[in-house]
């Protein structure tokens, strides 16, 4: 069931949602963008993952299968849009479909393992889902490399959506839908649940000048296209450490863990604020970026089964400020970035980060059923 989901999350994240930041250069090329032009299609693709959380609570709780299916089908349609569009507007309409997959996806996925994951196991195999996003994020680190144009590798990203989301929607079976009166729940409020949307925010909004800007800082940095592709290859190979973060939290406790994984987030962002960050010092952001954001992600999902009886909704609302972040910090990103260099706009990143350990989670928040 991890592995299905898994394979969904890594097209929609790691393709359809991410790898706008990869392929940057060569789409501010084509379309002739400036760094805001850049911010504001990034605000868009996550202004897609905010529509498609917002609508995935009742689907997923209705067919978590279908909203699962239905997330790799978006994900195919909007790379492949992406890839045919003859003009910026066309790209960004694509941008905004492939986006709301996400926003899809993961609601779908954690409804999923919720339904169908022995509550032992549930925790494990919400967050080795969740790092699927690693797996796409280290397929296409090098192909922006390729000799061919970006249409193409963007037209096979779309090819493969349709493979996965084909093998995945066979693998879970129409045993999976299992519809449920959802009239009465999530009315409630939870103790704690304004602290996961606020930490989810600041989440999201450090994350953004990181996926939309960090091959652009390491050019600036005269690191060459090959090395800043194996950056970020490191991310997404890094990703499944942070897979390992549920079992720490079962461990050593939710609270004790986020504060770890929020430093290292933090160091990760910090050592791209450096002057002249070399080689070495990028990969090893790149590394601590991909360790952080999968963990931090990953216990965002068990902090929101920890407080909410509907686990899709609680991930929805965690997922939905992470939207929202990076939604507002990506066009602000990309403007600080053209007025006084991308460096300063990493250094801020790092310190509004420390804002998030003053938001920790209570212990004493019970795991829910699902």
């Amino acid at each position: 069931m991890a592995a299905a989901g898994g394979g969904v999350i890594a097209v929609c994240y790691g393709f359809a949602r991410y790898a706008f930041g990869l392929f940057e250069p060569r789409f501010s090329g084509d379309f002739h963008l400036s760094g805001t032009g850049v911010g504001i299609l990034g605000g868009l693709s996550t202004l897609g993952y905010g529509i498609g959380l917002l609508v995935a609570p009742r689907l997923a709780v209705r067919s978590a299968r279908r909203t699962t299916v239905l997330a790799g089908a978006l994900a195919a349609a909007g790379v492949a849009l992406m890839a045919a569009s003859g003009s910026v507007v066309l790209f960004g309409v694509g941008t905004v479909i492939a986006g709301s997959s996400a926003g899809l996806a993961s609601p779908g996925v954690a409804q999923l393992v919720g339904e169908r994951v022995g509550e032992g196991e549930r925790s494990r195999a919400q967050t080795w889902a969740n790092t699927g996003t690693s797996f796409g994020l280290a397929a296409s680190a090098f192909l922006p490399l390729a000799v061919w144009s970006w249409r193409w590798t963007w037209a096979g990203f779309a090819v493969v959506a349709v493979v996965v989301t084909v093998v995945a929607g066979t693998l879970v079976g129409r045993s999976a839908d299992r519809p449920r009166e959802t009239a009465a729940q999530g009315s409630r409020w939870p103790d704690g649940a304004t602290r996961l949307v606020a930490s989810s925010v600041i989440l999201g909004a450090a994350s953004a000048p990181y996926w939309n800007f960090s091959p652009a800082r390491l050019s600036d940095a005269g690191i060459s296209t090959v090395l800043a592709s194996l950056c970020w290859c490191a991310i997404g190979l890094a990703g499944p450490i942070g897979g390992m973060a549920g079992r720490l939290a079962e461990r050593r406790g939710l609270r004790w863990t986020v504060v770890c994984v929020w430093l290292v987030w933090t160091a990760g962002m910090a050592l791209l604020a450096l002057p002249r960050p070399v080689f070495p010092v990028a990969l090893l952001s790149a590394v601590l970026f991909g360790i952080a954001y999968m963990g931090l992600t990953g216990l965002c999902i068990l902090w929101a089964g920890r407080l909410f009886e509907d686990v899709s909704r609680g991930v929805t609302l965690s997922f939905l400020g992470l939207a929202a972040g990076q939604t507002a910090a990506s066009p602000v990103a990309g403007a600080l970035g053209d007025a006084v260099g991308l460096g300063p706009v990493f250094g801020g990143a790092a310190l509004a980060s420390l804002v998030a350990l003053l938001l920790l989670p209570r212990e004493e928040a019970r795991v829910a059923v699902g």
